[in-house]
């Protein structure tokens, strides 16, 4: 048996290819929860009321014996920890140094966005609030960054809506 055209190995850069689409899936995805985590946190700060025997607990006990709201916006959180840790393994393995610089302050600022959050439901400064919005919007701006630059090249010269159309074809979707 030899290795030759009919071989079902794929060549390196189709590989390389579907990698850095799975980074730019798993940033376009951080970066929707990301937005929804955002107008939740602003509705937490807002509208609810952290209980008295809530401050200084654990983020365990503010995902079930807060208010809904805290525990959905903690919950979210935890999701977009995971979410952005994958994404930094999979612009690891893709071996991007941009997406892999961007994919790791990302996650830097979402972790630390979380310790100043754990910190603002225990102490309600306000210091601690303004942190964690800020650090939410280093984690925005590093996942959009992520989404251009790892858009994919025009084929046949314009890319429109994520469907290629190359030159003398018919004006339909392929």
């Amino acid at each position: 048996m030899s290795l030759d055209a009919k071989s079902h190995t794929r060549p390196g850069r189709t590989t390389a290819t579907a990698s850095l689409a799975r980074v730019r899936r798993g940033s376009l995805a951080v970066l929707v929860l990301l937005v929804v985590e955002y107008g939740i946190g602003m509705y937490v700060n807002l509208y609810v009321t952290i209980p008295r025997t809530g401050h200084g607990r654990s983020a365990g006990s503010a995902l079930a014996g807060g208010p809904a709201m805290l525990s959905v916006h903690a919950a979210i959180g935890l999701l977009l920890g995971l979410g952005a840790l994958g994404v930094f393994v999979e612009a690891v393995m893709a071996r991007h140094p941009v997406a892999i610089a961007l994919s790791a302050l990302g996650l830097f600022a979402l972790a630390f966005a979380s310790a100043t959050g754990a910190s603002f439901a225990s102490s309600g400064d306000p210091a601690d609030s303004m942190g964690m919005a800020v650090l939410a919007g280093v984690g925005l701006l590093c996942y959009a960054a992520n989404l251009y630059v790892l858009s994919p090249p025009a084929v046949g010269g314009w890319v429109y809506r994520g469907w290629t159309q190359e030159p003398g074809a018919s004006k339909g979707r392929p």
